[in-house]
C-alpha cells in the first residue's frame, strides 16, 4: 500500500481504541538525542500461567550508566489497573519467569552482596523481599520453573577444567589475577562479537526453589565434552541452550551445537536434545543438517514445537514453525508454515493447545499470525489498520487474549493486549505516550517500484519536523545492515530515522535485494553478488523517490549505513559520485579482509562460491578498496575497537586508501564500543558528528 503523505494522525489512531498509542497530530517538538535516549524502555511481557498478570522490566536510562535503573513491573492482563513497580533496587533485574501457581516470579540480578548475577525469587502474592536461590561462581541467568514449582532451571558458565562447583569457584578466583594473560588457540572460532573466547561453556543447572546445591545436568557427559559443543548464538557475545522442562518435569529439552569448532570450513547447526532432570547423557532428538531452535511444549503436553531451518549450505533459509508429538517417538516433525514465505520469529500456544500465534517480518513490518496446531492456513491476526509497526514476544493470556510488545517508529514499545476475535489491540502500558505525542514526527511513508529482473523493491520515506511540501529538502539515503534484515517501522537508538531527519533531511530507507521480509528467494538474490546488485537497487530507489516527491532536492544527496550498510556505503564510494558525502560505520574494505578478520567466515565463502584463493578475481570485483583510484566522495568513517564482527582493520584499511587519494575524510574510533554504539555519551557524539558532517556537505 502507499500511505497518504502527510495525514499521519488518522493512521496512528486507527490501530486501537484504548490509551497508550501516541498520536503524532499536533506534536510540536523535534526529536532530540536526550528525548530519544531518556525515554523509558519497556521490556518483553511474561504472562502468569493463570492469565491474570503480566510482568516485565522497565529501563530508566541515563547517560551515566551507573545511574541507570532496571526494575520489574506488573500489570493486570485485562487492563483493569495501571502498572505498578515490583522492585526498586540499584541492581538491574532480567528474565522474569512466573511460577506455575502464578504467585512467584524468578529473575536474575546482581544485588549488593553478589559477585555475579544470581537467581532470585519474589513472592508477588505474599509480599516481602526477593530471596536469593543460587550461589553460582559465574553469572546465573534465564530461570525456568519446573512444572511442579519445586525446582528452577537456569544457565551459567563453567570452566573447562572444573569437575564440580567448588572447582569452578576455585578457577574463577584464580582467573581474577592471572600471572599471564596470553590467549592460546588451536581451533576456530577464537572470538565472538566483542569478546575473545575462553575455556568456559554454558551449562544447564537445576536447583530447589528453597536453595541448596545446584545440579549440573551436563556434567561429565560426552555431549558437553565434545570440542564443538555450545549453545545457540545470535547477535551478541552470549549463547543460550534455550531449555524448557518436559510436561512431566522428569526431563529437560534444550538446544545445542556440536560442530561449532568446524566453523572455519563448514556450516554449523543446532539440534534439540533431551536430558533427565537428574542429569546424565542427553538424547539427541533431531537429526540431519537442518538447524533447530526455541522448543516450546503445548499446554496439554502432547506436542513440542520449535523453529526449524533449512539444510545448511545456503547463505539464508527461512525459519519454519514445526511440531512433533510428545513423548518424542523419532518420527519426522510436521511443518506448519511451509506455505508461509516468511521466516518465523516468536511463537506461542493458545491455552487450549489448538492454535499457535507467531510473528514474522513482512514488507517493513513485523506482524502477528495464527496457524492451527494440527496444520492449516497461516492467517493474520490483526486487521489491515492495525498491521503496521512491530509486534514481538506474543503470549496467551486466557482463552481470548494475547499479550505482546508493540511499537512503531513514532510509538515507543509498550505492552499491548490483542483480541484475535475482534482483530483489535489495546494498550496495557503507557510509559512514553505523552512524550511521544509531544514530538513532531510522522509515521514513515512507503512506496514500491520494480527493479532489476522484475523484483518489487520496497522503501520507506521519513519526513523532517515542520515538514513543508513546498520546500526542497536534501535526501539522506540510509542503508540497513544485515544483509538478512529489513528496515522496520520501529524506533531504533543506533540509527534513529527521525533524529537523523531532524536537521531538515528526507530519509530514504530501501530494502534492497538480499533483505528479509519479502520471501526466501528475494533474500537469496544476492548470492555471488553481495554489493553491486544491492547498490543498484539503492541508487534506483533514490531516483524513484526524487521522481515521486518534488520536495526532494536531487542536487543534494548523501548516503550512509552500518555493518552491511557500511559495506554498501563503501561500495558507493568506489562506484558513484552522485552523493555529496557518505557515512560508514563498521564497513568492510575488501571481501577478503572481512573474511580473514571476522568472527564468522564460512558464510562468506558460500556467498562467493568458494574461498578467496580459488577465484581471487570474483572476490576483488566487489571489494571497495580495489577501486580506490575512483574514490572521490567525502566520507565519515566510524568503528568500535571491540568490533569482532567487522573488525577495525577494515575501517583502517579503507581510511588509508581514502587518505591516499586525498579525499576529505573523518575517522571516529570508539575504544569502548563493539559492532554497535551502545553507550549514551558515545551515541550523543556519534549523532553530533553525523549531523555536522551532513551539514558541511549538503549546504
Amino acid at each position: 500500500m502507499n500511505r497518504p503523505l502527510v495525514v499521519a494522525s488518522a493512521v496512528a489512531m486507527s490501530i486501537a481504541a484504548g490509551p497508550g498509542i501516541a498520536q503524532p497530530a499536533g506534536a510540536k517538538q523535534p526529536l532530540t538525542h536526550e528525548a530519544l535516549w531518556l525515554m523509558e524502555r519497556v521490556g518483553s511481557p511474561a504472562v502468569s500461567p493463570d492469565g491474570n498478570w503480566v510482568a516485565f522490566t522497565v529501563t530508566e536510562p541515563a547517560y551515566d550508566e551507573k545511574k541507570e535503573v532496571v526494575d520489574l513491573w506488573i500489570v493486570p492482563a485485562d487492563g483493569s489497573a495501571k502498572p505498578r513497580r515490583l522492585t526498586s533496587t540499584r541492581a538491574a533485574e532480567s528474565g522474569p519467569a512466573w511460577s506455575p501457581d502464578s504467585r512467584r516470579i524468578a529473575f536474575a540480578t546482581r544485588r549488593e552482596d553478589d559477585d555475579v548475577s544470581q537467581i532470585y525469587v519474589l513472592d508477588v502474592a505474599g509480599g516481602g523481599e526477593a530471596r536469593r536461590v543460587t550461589s553460582s561462581p559465574l553469572a546465573a541467568r534465564t530461570p525456568v520453573w519446573s512444572p511442579d514449582g519445586q525446582s528452577l532451571l537456569y544457565q551459567a558458565s563453567v570452566y573447562g577444567g572444573a569437575t564440580d562447583a567448588e572447582g569452578n569457584k576455585r578457577i574463577a578466583a584464580e582467573r581474577k589475577d592471572p600471572k599471564s594473560r596470553v590467549r592460546i588457540y588451536d581451533s576456530f572460532p577464537i572470538r565472538r562479537w566483542d569478546r575473545w573466547l575462553d575455556d568456559t561453556q554454558t551449562r544447564l543447572f537445576a536447583i530447589s526453589v528453597q536453595g541448596g546445591t545446584a545440579r549440573d545436568l551436563l556434567s561429565g557427559t560426552r555431549l558437553a565434552a565434545s570440542p564443538g559443543f555450545g549453545g545457540a548464538t545470535a547477535e551478541g557475545s552470549s549463547d543460550s541452550l534455550e531449555p524448557v522442562w518436559a510436561p512431566d518435569g522428569k526431563s529437560v529439552v534444550f538446544v545445542a551445537t556440536t560442530n561449532r569448532n568446524t566453523a572455519a570450513y563448514s556450516p554449523s547447526n543446532t539440534h534439540l536434545y533431551e536430558v533427565a532432570a537428574s542429569g546424565g547423557e542427553p538424547r539427541q532428538l533431531t537429526t540431519g543438517n537442518a538447524g533447530y531452535a526455541r522448543p516450546e511444549f503445548s499446554p496439554d503436553g502432547k506436542a513440542v514445537c520449535f523453529r526449524a531451518g533449512d539444510d545448511w549450505g545456503k547463505i539464508y533459509a527461512l525459519d519454519r514453525l514445526a511440531c512433533a508429538a510428545w513423548p518424542w517417538s523419532g518420527g519426522s516433525p510436521t511443518t506448519l508454515t511451509g506455505k508461509l514465505d516468511r521466516s518465523v520469529a516468536d511463537f506461542a500456544f493458545s491455552p487450549d493447545s489448538r492454535t499457535l500465534y507467531l510473528t514474522a517480518e513482512d514488507s517493513g513490518y513485523v506482524k502477528l499470525f495464527s496457524v492451527p496446531a494440527k496444520g492449516g492456513e497461516v492467517t493474520p491476526v490483526l486487521d489491515s489498520r492495525g498491521a503496521f509497526g512491530t509486534i514481538a514476544i506474543p503470549e496467551a493470556a486466557g482463552a481470548t487474549t494475547i499479550v505482546a510488545s508493540w511499537g512503531s517508529s513514532v510509538n515507543p514499545a509498550e505492552i499491548v493486549r490483542i483480541h484475535p476475535a475482534t482483530k483489535k489491540q489495546s494498550s496495557l502500558t503507557a510509559f512514553n505516550v505523552d512524550e511521544a505525542a509531544a514530538l513532531d514526527w510522522q509515521p514513515p511513508q512507503e512506496f514500491w517500484f520494480t527493479g532489476a529482473k522484475g523484483r518489487r523493491i520496497h522503501s520507506f520515506v521519513v519526513l523532517p519536523p515542520a515538514f513543508d511540501p513546498a520546500r526542497k529538502y536534501p535526501l539522506f539515503v540510509l542503508i540497513h545492515g544485515g544483509h538478512a534484515n529489513m528496515w522496520r517501522d520501529q524506533i531504533t537508538l543506533r540509527w534513529n530515522y527521525h533524529l537523523l531527519a531532524s536537521p531538515g533531511y528526507v530519509l530514504l530507507l530501501t530494502d534492497y535485494r538480499g533483505s528479509t521480509g519479502y520471501g526466501e528467494q528475494f533474500t537469496l538474490d544476492i548470492l555471488g553478488d553481495p554489493l553491486k546488485g544491492p547498490a543498484e537497487d539503492i541508487n534506483q530507489a533514490a531516483d524513484e523517490a526524487i521522481q515521486r516527491y518534488p520536495f526532494i532536492d536531487a542536487t543534494r544527496q548523501a548516503a550512509g549505513g552500518a555493518s552491511y550498510g557500511g559495506h554498501l556505503t563503501n561500495w558507493l564510494e568506489a562506484t558513484t559520485t552522485r552523493y555529496r558525502c557518505l557515512v560508514s560505520h563498521a564497513g568492510l574494505s575488501t571481501l577478503a579482509t572481512q573474511w580473514g578478520t571476522s568472527d564468522v567466515i564460512y558464510n562468506r565463502e558460500l556467498m562467493m562460491g568458494g574461498p578467496f584463493w580459488e577465484n581471487p578475481r570474483v572476490w576483488l570485483d566487489q571489494s571497495p578498496v580495489a577501486y580506490a583510484r575512483d574514490f572521490k566522495t567525502p566520507i565519515l568513517l566510524s568503528v568500535g575497537e571491540n568490533d569482532f564482527r567487522v573488525p577495525m582493520n577494515n575501517t583502517l584499511e579503507l581510511y588509508s586508501a581514502v587518505q591516499r587519494m586525498r579525499v576529505p575524510t573523518r575517522l571516529l574510533v570508539w575504544p569502548d564500543e563493539n559492532h554497535w554504539i551502545l553507550k549514551g555519551e558515545n551515541s550523543k557524539v556519534f549523532y553530533r558528528e553525523v549531523r555536522e558532517w551532513l551539514a558541511r556537505w549538503l549546504k
